[in-house]
């Protein structure tokens, strides 16, 4: 008799996202705690003010797409200049791999918009609804009409913040006084009204839900910051050497007599921490290095009149042989950082040499390629060519051509051209050589466009002149 057949194994599907609990960070105060709000006030001082300060009757600094210009205070950048951006991408790209390596995640735990806006709608909910206990009180008690009070209360304050930061975004790119004067009489474009909401609704989301997830399983910095570690970089750490065993115990109490180490276990390290993890558990993905535990940990250790730095910045090298402060800033000078800042200062360095001697004028030659060369009225060859001018200063400006590369070479007649500032404009030029003082075929020359007022503003450009 046939067997009945097996059924088939089934193998379960291990998601790739983990609902994990809400987190309820505890405020704390301290010295990395001031150092992580001065960053806030001074990167939201700069987001929020530069597209409000006035230069040279525009915004100091605006992208005018509609205009293909950038203007950085006394800059003016072109599409032919976006070489600049790429440099930029890549001075970025070193600036984090260097920092990375020498302290870890500084750029997270301090900078990131991410880290910055979440700070601040925590601040925001911590006033509306309270400290932790509160929050997480509320939050598991039944809605009624107090709850939909401070809940309405605490987004409508979230969604105020958030718009106000996509109106913000969208005054680099439009002046932002006539943005606003358009957002209050209701009559904003729609690609205005559109990026404002879809900032704003960006913010709102992020910074007031997705918090530690958009840092666990969203940015990929997380996941390849680790390829720029090593044993000597700086990073959080708990040194469980002092630490263990924990234990909780009264003050004044002798640690040693009852076999424990110096972590009362209390968790106010977890508590503070804006992911929800145990830095006691080592070194772990989610960790952004804000350095709360930190400070959370060294309070303890006052109250227990312990040393602090039981959680403290070290490497994997100094907490294993216990290196002093002076060894680790000396191990920071290894190949890897050395390369890196050399790179990275050597560009920018290049960088704004460029931009400090960049002359403010471009210059294309295009040939008449429908007529190569064709016999003038005085019976010298002529050779027609239009020249694409692009006055990249705020002033407006006069040009002159010269022309020179061949004997008798000249203009039909003499070539200047008025550009307004950050402008372009054209000009057409008629070259003659006369007949016979050249071999036929193509010859190199070059045209000068030299401002009259400034000599330093001046470019040459090669092109060839046809000789039939």
């Amino acid at each position: 008799m046939s067997q009945p057949p097996k059924a088939p194994k089934v193998i379960p599907i291990q998601p790739m996202f983990q609902s994990d609990a809400k987190v309820y960070p505890r405020s704390i105060s301290g010295w990395f705690a001031n150092w992580r709000w001065a960053l806030v006030w001074l990167t939201q001082a700069v987001y929020f003010g530069l597209c409000w300060l006035p230069w040279n009757g525009r915004p100091a600094v605006q992208f005018d797409l509609d205009a293909r210009r950038f203007y950085i205070f006394d800059l003016v950048l072109w599409p032919q200049d976006t070489i600049y951006l790429a440099i930029l991408l890549v001075l970025s790209a070193l600036a984090l791999f260097l920092f990375t390596t020498l302290a870890g995640r500084l750029w997270c735990g301090y900078s990131c918009p991410q880290t910055v806006y979440t700070e601040i709608f925590l601040w925001i909910e911590k006033v509306i609804e309270g400290e932790r206990p509160k929050r997480m009180k509320l939050d598991a008690a039944p809605w009624d009409a107090r709850k939909v009070g401070i809940k309405t209360a605490k987004h409508g304050a979230w969604l105020a913040f958030s718009f106000w930061t996509g109106i913000t975004f969208v005054g680099y790119f439009v002046p932002i006084r006539e943005l606003v004067a358009d957002l209050w009489q209701l009559r904003p474009t729609l690609n205005e009204a559109f990026w404002v909401a879809f900032y704003g609704f960006a913010t709102y989301g992020n910074a007031g839900f997705l918090r530690e997830q958009m840092c666990k399983y969203i940015c990929p910095y997380a996941r390849f910051q680790f390829v720029m570690f090593d044993p000597d970089t700086l990073i959080i750490t708990y040194d469980a050497e002092r630490g263990d065993p924990r234990g909780t115990r009264k003050k004044g109490a002798d640690a040693k007599e009852k076999g424990l180490g110096d972590c009362v276990d209390c968790g106010i390290c977890v508590q503070v921490c804006p992911t929800g993890i145990d830095i006691r558990d080592g070194l772990q993905n989610e960790c952004i290095g804000c350095a709360a535990c930190i400070d959370a940990c060294d309070q303890v250790m006052d109250k227990m009149e312990y040393p602090r730095g039981l959680i403290r910045y070290s490497t994997e090298n100094a907490v294993k042989q216990h290196f002093g402060r002076s060894e680790i800033i000396r191990r920071a000078l290894r190949p890897r950082t050395i390369v890196y800042a050399s790179v990275f200062f050597l560009l920018t360095g290049a960088t704004a040499w460029s931009l400090a001697t960049r002359v403010p004028l471009k210059v294309d030659v295009l040939r008449d390629r429908s007529t190569l060369a064709r016999e003038a009225d005085d019976g010298s060859i002529e050779n027609n060519y239009q020249l694409q001018l692009v006055n990249a200063s705020e002033q407006p400006r006069r040009y002159t051509v010269q022309v020179a590369g061949l004997e008798g070479i000249r203009l039909s007649q003499p070539a200047q051209v008025s550009l307004a500032a950050a402008s372009t404009g054209t000009l057409t030029l008629q070259i003659r050589v006369d007949a016979g003082s050249a071999d036929k075929g193509a010859h190199p020359i070059t045209l000068t466009v030299q401002d009259e007022a400034d000599a330093t503003i001046r470019v040459t450009e090669k092109t060839k002149f046809w000789m039939p």
